[in-house]
């Protein structure tokens, strides 16, 4: 298709800004509204396929239905009928794709790197909310505008409420490096896939390298199972090690353990850049990291129904209401603080040892006490006796008692009567 062709008769194509492997995207005119748009086309030998041109109109139903500042617009979609393709026009972003930034610096500072995240979360909660979840988040899918703004771009493989799947036997969608475990599993992935994939976008942006680095699926599924990533303050020693706990939390390999929505991440990794750790006693909600348990029993899957679903249903919730939070433990394997009080909500048998302990010490002491009034008293008695005349008379009287208390009662009251 030449720059000079028009699609549908009202996009004059100026440009080139991509291509991918099922479509190609290209800069536009509109001139009908005098805008610049970004317009995706379906390529070519994909456009007689009823699967992915399914799969292509759904990317446009979804998109269209979200609206919001850091998701990418969809404005219009069809069939050119003179070039026989497929499209779907969209908000055109000028700026830079994070995968250009990571390709020109290597990696970003914290500030913009949460600032990054933090927008991207505001889109993708948006997202999970109306019932969309993306699938394929990396960094070459969130776009920064020149002044700032973050977009979520390119729903190509995500799916809306009550749609059908779309099987491919063999294979999995989106970027392999960013697949949640689950999707590396072939498993039907929901919201929770995506705050992974984010997480690793985090961890990529913060230190310029991905968390697993592996050359097909079964090895980073390993790996992931296997192996835990290097710590972001061990690589960019400017990460605090709050931050690189929150961001271990979100690329958890169980999907329980990561946070519950795309806010509470936000949140996380705000909390973790600010120096308050994902383990911190006096939060309730926050998260637990990795799994100490070796092996974990998983929820049971229809592997044969989800092995390669292209997409999945999430549940419609009420714009703007709050998602479920329920307060978690923290791992055996977490040590407590040396010389801590007990505390309310303790197990039991360590606030039983705290009392025990307790009652020790308070004996000790008594007995300490009690040994030093002893002491006293019998120096008060030799200096009595010193000073006494060497005609004076001694008197001496028997001292019987049960305790110590009774006994220094006596020899107080022997002082007083032989020395007035």
């Amino acid at each position: 298709m030449s720059t000079a062709s028009l699609i549908n008769g009202r996009y004059r194509v100026e440009g080139r800004l991509g291509v991918g492997g099922m479509s190609t995207v290209l800069l536009a005119l509109d001139e009908r509204l005098e805008r610049h748009v970004a317009v995706k086309l379906l390529a070519e030998h994909l456009a007689d396929d009823p699967t992915f041109v399914s799969r292509f109109r759904r990317e446009a139903l979804a998109a269209a239905r979200l609206v919001h500042p850091n998701i990418v617009q969809v404005f219009d979609s069809g069939f050119d009928e003179s070039a026989h393709q497929h499209f779907i026009v969209m908000e055109y972003v000028p700026g830079q794709s994070c995968a250009e930034i990571l390709r020109d610096r290597g990696h970003l500072d914290v500030e913009q790197a949460v600032d990054i995240v933090g927008q991207a979360c505001r889109g993708l909660d948006y997202a999970h909310r109306n019932g969309v979840v993306h699938r394929d988040v990396k960094p070459g899918n969130l776009l920064v505008s020149e002044s700032g703004v973050v977009k979520l771009a390119d729903f190509g493989i995500a799916r809306a409420t009550g749609q059908s799947s779309i099987t491919q036997v063999g294979s999995v969608l989106g970027t392999a490096a960013y697949l949640s475990p689950e999707q590396a599993r072939g498993e039907e992935a929901g919201p929770q896939a995506d705050l992974y994939s984010l997480g690793v976008v985090t961890y990529q942006l913060l230190s310029g390298r991905l968390p697993y680095e592996a050359n097909s699926l079964s090895e980073l599924a390993l790996k992931q199972q296997r192996e835990a990533p290097i710590p972001l303050q061990r690589i960019n020693p400017h990460v605090p090690a709050t931050l690189s706990e929150a961001v271990a939390v979100a690329i958890s390999v169980v999907p329980e353990e990561r946070p519950r929505t795309a806010r509470e991440l936000s949140t996380l990794i705000a909390d973790g850049a600010a120096g308050i750790s994902p383990w911190a006693d006096e939060a309730p909600t926050r998260h637990i990291g990795r799994s100490t348990a070796a092996t974990r029993v998983l929820p049971a899957q229809d592997r044969g129904r989800h092995a390669t679903a292209e997409t999945m249903v999430v549940p419609r919730s009420a714009p703007g209401s709050p998602s479920p939070r329920t307060p978690r433990t923290v791992p055996a394997r977490r040590p407590q603080p040396v010389g801590r009080e007990p505390r309310r909500g303790d197990p039991p048998d360590r606030a039983r040892r705290g009392d025990e302990a307790a009652g020790r010490t308070g004996r000790r002491i008594a007995w300490l006490l009690a040994l030093l009034v002893v002491i006293v008293v019998i120096a008060v008695v030799v200096v009595v006796a010193l000073h006494q005349s060497a005609a004076s008379t001694v008197h001496y009287r028997r001292v019987i008692a049960n305790d110590w208390r009774s006994a220094i009662n006596q020899v107080q009251q022997i002082i007083s009567r032989y020395t007035r």
